[in-house]
């Protein structure tokens, strides 16, 4: 789960990170109540879970109420990249001196963590690293050992930082992986991580993401959810423990593990090609041990989908796309039947025609089919039969 910027200052603060003063509006005029109590010139930043707001205009500064009212009002509803601003950060400005960077995230390729730290902070450290790579230290982190005061400083001193503020960022960086340990997160990413005019180092902006699967051991990170970017129905499957993506298409799927229902995605997109564009209209993973009730769950969340009677049905008559699906796919399943048919006739070879000529001879019901088969039986371990009775060769009958 990712944070907001104002959610991340939130959380830093509970750590007893340095962070500005603010709050967050979704209205105008609770972003002029905001500036009110700050008082002087304020930072009005948009919030959305993208980067690159400064760019596009989500970020203004206002030097007094009715400004940051104004400034307020020309962000919200804005898109930034495809995200649309509901709300808006109001904190007070900082004399910024210096910008640097620094943060902690899991490192999957490498299976640990990893510490990365650069004096080149306030603009995208991919950017630094591909510039300027001397600029930019990254240390893998023991999970086991941690990040101490010791590690901390190794860590301050080799990215370069002043002498002047290596203290402070050493303590930043010790009490920023505690938080990094204790919220269960994947990344917490400060940049910049800034020197102010007074000496202090403060950090002005916050990027936080949650391990979804540590969700049960923090049941106050459910207060930072963004319900109105989840989609109801998989907000719902996740409420039944079911593991759900909605799709754009037309064929429900439901599977149990999620390397199954991936291939048999792959499938009906492959097959859907040739039958009208059919595609996928979700992924289901019911996990392994589905019950009655979990594949009633699921087949609920299926069905549910509001859009579902609009792409199968068109005036009570099934959709043309899924008709040609549907025949392709009996056309195909007959096709593979002869196919299959043929292959059992060549395998036996041509019918000898004087089988046909042969009278049928009473096979004497059950009991005759249970001879047949323990004579065959007999045949295939060495044994003879005589008079109806099995009897092993070289072996005389008893009186």
């Amino acid at each position: 789960m990712d944070l907001y910027e104002y959610q991340g200052r939130e959380l830093f603060a509970r750590h007893g990170l340095p962070v500005l003063d603010g709050g967050v509006a979704t209205t105008p005029e609770e972003a002029r109540a905001i500036a009110e109590r700050l008082g002087g010139r304020v930072v009005v930043k948009a919030q959305v879970k993208v980067g690159g707001r400064g760019k596009a205009g989500g970020v203004k500064l206002a030097d007094g109420v009715e400004e940051a009212e104004a400034r307020a009002r020309d962000i919200l509803g804005m898109d930034i990249k495809g995200h649309t601003v509901h709300k808006v950060m109001v904190t007070t400005t900082a004399d910024i001196e210096e910008e640097y960077y620094f943060s902690y995230l899991l490192d999957r390729a490498n299976r640990t963590f990893l510490c990365i730290a650069s004096v080149a902070g306030g603009m995208e450290i991919e950017q630094v690293a591909h510039e300027a790579p001397e600029k930019v230290v990254k240390e893998p982190i023991d999970a086991n050992a941690g990040v101490d005061e010791a590690t901390a400083r190794d860590i301050v001193t080799r990215a370069g930082f002043p002498v002047e503020v290596a203290d402070q960022i050493t303590a930043i960086a010790v009490k920023l992986w505690q938080a990094f340990v204790a919220e269960d997160a994947t990344l917490v990413e400060v940049n910049p991580l800034a020197k102010v005019r007074d000496g202090k180092v403060l950090l002005l902006d916050a990027k936080v993401t949650f391990d979804e699967n540590a969700t049960f051991r923090h049941p106050d990170h459910e207060a930072w959810a963004d319900k109105s970017a989840v989609d109801p129905l998989e907000q719902r499957a996740k409420e039944r423990d079911l593991n759900y993506v909605k799709l754009d298409g037309e064929v429900g799927i439901i599977g149990n593990g999620a390397g199954l229902v991936m291939s048999t995605l792959d499938v009906v997109a492959y097959a859907g090609e040739q039958h009208g564009g059919v595609r996928p209209a979700n992924f289901l993973d019911i996990g392994g041990g589905a019950s009655a009730e979990v594949m009633a769950n699921g087949l609920e969340i299926v069905l549910s989908d509001p859009r579902r009677d609009h792409r199968l049905r068109r005036r009570g008559q099934r959709h043309p796309a899924r008709v040609r699906a549907a025949e392709g796919a009996r056309r195909d399943g007959r096709q593979a039947a002869r196919r299959t048919v043929g292959r059992q006739q060549r395998r036996r070879g041509p019918a000898d025609p004087r089988r046909r000529e042969q009278p049928a001879r009473r096979t004497g019901g059950h009991h005759g089919r249970r001879r047949r088969a323990g004579r065959r039986a007999g045949e295939r371990r060495g044994m003879r039969w005589r008079s109806g009775s099995p009897r092993t060769h070289g072996s005389s009958s008893r009186a």
